[in-house]
């Protein structure tokens, strides 16, 4: 039989909140947003449990914010404080886990399969962790152990904040049978307002579908849902990823009508991510435009090509996607451009970096 694998998700609570109240006694207990100025084009990076009480959550609107509690402590963000804290609790997973995958800056799975410490329980493993991050960074973590990535993640959710939940794997299908579809990591709300429309509602609705009417209506994700339906994932948890895409974006501080500024702005990012791409040897065959519009919706355009892209290439290409996009006749507010379908698939140590265009995002 079979190793059976221990799988641990460890997430921080409330992040980067946490940090500034940790560094910034005054803020403590009080709805706290990391983010943009309330009177400001940004978005809410982050917010204290506080500010949550009153709706509010990230990549909402810092004006809408405002809004919902005024009397809440707006800070910009202090991205260097996050990675040196982030690095902290790295260094605890190393001397738990064989395999570390960092998702953000602040989540990673664990896998302690092998682990030999505390006669080889998940838990007191996942409790020790927990203990550790207090003691080194006096911040708090929730952590979901099971028998895959998928159950572990949404079991790290559970019991926020301070969390320690366990799915054993003879809960597994029942748990996932009662879970609400929209709680499933990997099902955004898109595909849950679809699933909805088909009746799926819970996992256990969604374990009625065979796995070939699944691929049908959502294409090769539908083996994925076929799987997590019945609590099976086995994806590895892997210290090592293949870049798939590379990109930069950049959010206006006003809403943008003119093609001109545009095509001139998205040069500027073309630069930048073929500078990242030389840096890290890469060649990508796909072009994709990002445009949000000022009523936030957003959309993307791609264009594949045979040869591999260079800047002249992407320069020639970029006024072509925009004119399928309502650039000129419906205000802009973000503009993003992205390279991917590498030919040469450089695998690159985890090292995640906060999306490129965040800094922007949240002036």
């Amino acid at each position: 039989m079979p190793h059976q694998r221990k799988i641990i998700h460890i997430d921080m609570d409330a992040f980067f909140a946490s940090v500034e109240q940790r560094d910034q006694p005054d803020y403590h207990g009080k709805p706290l947003i990391v983010g943009g100025k309330p009177n400001s084009r940004g978005v809410v990076a982050a917010c204290s449990y506080e500010a949550r009480q009153f709706g509010i959550h990230s990549a909402m609107p810092s004006s809408q914010a405002y809004r919902l509690c005024p009397q809440a402590i707006f800070v910009p963000p202090r991205f260097e404080a996050y990675r040196e804290v982030s690095e902290q609790i790295r260094t605890i997973f190393w001397q738990y886990a064989s395999e570390v995958e960092p998702l953000s800056l602040d989540e990673a799975y664990l896998d302690v399969s092998y682990t030999a410490e505390y006669d080889g329980s998940a838990t007191r493993i996942a409790q020790a962790i927990k203990r550790d991050i207090l003691a080194e960074t006096q911040l708090i973590a929730s952590a979901g152990i099971s028998y895959n990535k998928f159950l572990a993640k949404i079991a790290s959710d559970m019991d926020k904040p301070d969390g320690l939940y366990l799915i054993k794997p003879e809960q597994g299908v029942d748990f996932v049978a009662t879970l609400a579809i929209g709680k499933f990591h990997g099902i955004g709300p898109a595909t849950e307002a679809k699933m909805n429309k088909l009746g799926i509602k819970t996992g256990l609705d969604l374990r009625q579908w065979a796995k070939e009417d699944l691929v049908d209506k959502f294409g090769k994700s539908g083996h994925y849902y076929f799987d997590i339906s019945r609590g099976i994932d086995h994806r590895p948890v892997r210290s090592q990823r293949i870049r798939k895409s590379l990109g930069k974006e950049t959010t206006f501080s006003e809403d943008s009508l003119s093609v001109n500024a545009l095509i001139t702005i998205l040069e500027s990012l073309a630069e930048h991510v073929v500078e990242s791409l030389k840096k890290y040897q890469l060649t990508g065959k796909t072009l994709t435009l990002k445009v949000k519009y000022s009523n936030f919706e957003q959309v993307t355009r791609s264009q594949t090509v045979e040869e591999d892209l260079d800047l002249t290439a992407i320069k020639t290409l970029l006024p072509i996607l925009l004119e399928r996009t309502n650039a000129g006749q419906q205000a802009i507010r973000l503009v993003g451009v992205t390279v991917s379908g590498f030919e040469q698939k450089e695998v690159e140590k985890i090292n995640p970096q906060l999306d490129l265009g965040l800094n922007e995002a949240i002036q």
